[in-house]
């Protein structure tokens, strides 16, 4: 078991999510502080732009097109743009500090530095990975094979979770969304292998072939571990998955937060499924003695308990092989690296190449020792003074916020009290932790990556118990200061930004301001809009899931979102696959919210005072391309399908596309007219915040 942050918990940027997961002093009216210079500069990359492109038609591509028309992808990437760029600078940034630790010598076993140091050493061995072969996760394999009966596969599934085997039960400690002052376990739907419940029913050519492929993988894998059978392992893994598909939720099922939360005694388990043994596992997971249990989605452990029951011990035991060595494949032999990348990431997603494996080394060492390289990383990448700007600006968006609360048309005032009471309740989370985790108990050996891996597993999950029964941990963060990305989390009302977001081009200390509201404005407003999306709108103050609405007020409200759906679901990404404007609904609230609120900021703070022109742009002009090449990215097509499918967020076209038509201050700006493609006629236009 590890932490688990999904859409039930956890609202980010980009999510690449899920994985879950102040002062409010009144500075509206002041300008944010710049560093004394001579002149400031646009902040907009001009050098970016096609201005063959009318910014009336598409403003995207006006702002990126030149740098979309300029620039390939890589084969080691599927994807290229100002988040990639800047999480390429991160891993470079925290490939300095691994690289001169891994080079100290006679490091004190048991110090951070040490457990840094023999971790990247530890993945970078290929040549003992290779000739260790399956043998370092042979004791699991056993495990597998002494599988006697059902309850002692309910044990393993327990017992091994914490090591990474994927089961059809996802069991993870969060905030309970009723009680927020209270931990609870929870059981997430689970046991599939392709992205999506859809991959295994969809009969369109792609799909199919991805079946066919995926059939093929298991079988690759099986042969390359030196195991028998595995063609027949793999046609009936294939069904055993479908199977699973059959009762999982879709994606935009799992969104509504209040459908998911069903909070069932232990004791009561059986009355979804008397099939299995919820007391072996429980007991297996360390968790036997909770009295209760949340169930995000019921009817899937109906249907599980069926499949359970259904299907032979040994198919299970095939099942479970598989996921084992796909839980370690990136930890094993290159042979079993490779068919696995083949796959995952050449198949499925469009990755010609892999990443170099330095890279790769950076991810592992990021994952299980994240905080240990954030405490270096903060130290040399982060000011405190752009803490304290982007402080001032967090409190500039929210009194913005608040303002416009206040000026909605279509809300009551008994909702819009308590919409400030939550609006003043956001706790701001900017740059890094005040408390850093502690892996003390966390044994990493320079010649064990396997063992590492599996240590760190636990370690973490050893964690993620122990929260239970005791106070929230309102320090703890689910994101490390080197991840480019942001998120909201309703149960714990906060909004958190990650110091190397806080960079160029969302974030600009030489830049005017109109730029950096555009930019990181908008992101924080992305953030705090999605504590009154369609589902973080469901959320209290304290972080409850409570209705604080008037009925008339959500009719109102699904007015407007529904208005939104239909929208973004116009949009086009290929001929054959449009936007899920229901999937994206949060997210399109979110940006919708962000850069209307960051706007409204951006102009409170000039004072009244006309903004300067700068490169011959307005004020407005500035702030509206800000926002526009923030998004700026290039997607290969497999994983553009892949993530239209699954991703809550829209494609960054359309993310930037979508918000700005429905800115009434955006078409005076840059003079949109009907007629014009991003025209949308003004009572067509949705305001919702």
């Amino acid at each position: 078991m590890k932490a688990m942050i999904t859409s039930a918990v956890c609202s980010s940027l980009l999510l690449l999510s899920g994985c879950s997961n102040s002062d409010n002093n009144d500075t509206t009216q002041s300008s944010v502080e710049a560093p004394q210079k001579t002149a400031l500069t646009s902040g907009i990359e001009q050098a970016n732009m096609d201005k063959s492109v009318r910014p009336q038609d598409n403003f995207y591509r006006y702002i990126n097109g030149g740098w979309m028309n300029s620039h390939e992808i890589p084969g080691d990437k599927t994807a290229i743009g100002s988040f990639y760029d800047l999480r390429d600078k991160a891993d470079d940034d925290v490939k300095a500090i691994i690289e001169e630790l891994a080079a100290t010598e006679n490091l004190k076993t048991g110090t951070d530095e040490q457990k840094v140091a023999d971790i990247f050493r530890s993945y970078m061995d290929s040549e003992t990975r290779n000739a260790a072969g399956v043998a370092p996760i042979q004791s699991i394999l056993t495990a597998i094979e002494n599988i006697k009966s059902k309850d002692d596969l309910a044990n393993f599934f327990g017992t091994y979770s914490t090591a990474g085997i994927n089961n059809p039960l996802a069991l993870y400690i969060s905030i309970d969304a009723k009680d927020s002052e209270n931990y609870a376990i929870h059981i997430w739907q689970n046991g599939l292998n392709l992205p999506d419940r859809d991959y295994y029913f969809n009969e369109a050519e792609r799909f199919v072939n991805l079946r066919n492929g995926y059939v093929t993988h298991i079988e690759n894998m099986y042969n390359l571990a030196g195991m028998e059978n595995g063609k027949d392992a793999a046609k009936n893994i294939m069904a055993l998955e479908t199977s699973l598909a059959n009762y999982h939720w879709t994606r935009v099922q799992s969104r509504d937060s209040e459908k998911r939360y069903n909070k069932f005694a232990t004791a009561d388990l059986n009355t979804l499924t008397d099939k299995f043994n919820w007391q072996a596992f429980l007991a297996a997971e360390n968790v036997a003695s909770q009295k209760d249990i949340i169930i995000n989605q019921p009817d899937f452990i109906e249907g599980f308990g069926k499949v359970f029951d259904e299907t032979s011990l040994d198919i299970w035991k095939q099942y479970l092989t598989f996921n084992t060595l796909s839980a370690f494949s990136a930890y094993l032999t290159a042979d079993l690296d490779n068919e696995n990348f083949d796959f995952f990431s050449r198949q499925l997603s469009g990755r010609q190449e892999q990443k170099p494996q330095w890279k790769r080394g950076v991810s592992v060492v990021n994952s299980n020792l994240g905080e240990v390289i954030g405490k270096v990383y903060v130290t040399r990448h982060f000011t405190p003074a752009a803490k304290s700007r982007m402080s001032e600006l967090v409190e500039n968006l929210r009194n913005a916020y608040g303002a416009s609360i206040d000026d909605l048309a279509w809300m009551s005032e008994d909702t819009k009290k308590a919409a400030q009471v939550k609006l003043a309740a956001f706790t701001p989370k900017i740059g890094y932790p005040d408390k850093w985790e502690d892996y003390s108990d966390l044994v990493i050996k320079s010649d064990d990556l396997v063992g590492n891996i599996i240590r760190s597993r636990q370690v973490s999950s050893q964690k993620e118990i122990s929260k239970l029964g005791g106070p929230i941990r309102k320090w703890e963060w689910h994101m490390t200061p080197q991840t480019v990305n942001a998120y909201y989390n309703p149960p714990a009302n906060e909004i958190v930004f990650p110091a190397a977001i806080l960079q160029p081009p969302f974030f600009n200390m030489k830049a005017d301001d109109a730029v950096n509201y555009g930019g990181i404005g908008a992101v924080i407003g992305h953030e705090m809009g999605h504590g009154f999306d369609d589902q973080g709108s469901k959320y209290d103050a304290t972080g409850n899931l409570r209705n604080w609405w008037t009925e008339q007020d959500l009719k109102e409200f699904a007015n407007r979102t529904q208005a939104l759906v239909k929208q973004y679901a116009a949009y086009q990404v290929f001929d054959d696959l449009n936007v899920n404007g229901e999937l994206t609904l949060g997210e399109n609230i979110g940006d919708l919210s962000g850069v209307t609120i960051a706007y409204k900021a951006y102009k409170a703070s000039l004072n009244g005072k006309e903004a300067p022109v700068i490169d011959g742009l307005t004020g407005d002009q500035r702030f509206f391309m800000g926002y526009a090449q923030i998004w700026r990215s290039k997607i290969v097509e497999k994983s553009m399908r892949n993530r239209v499918a699954t991703d809550p967020h829209s494609p960054g076209e359309f993310r930037a596309l979508g918000s700005l038509s429905n800115m009434n201050e955006f078409y005076d700006a840059f003079d949109v007219n009907e007629g014009d493609a991003m025209y949308i006629a003004p009572e067509e236009r949705v305001k919702i915040w």
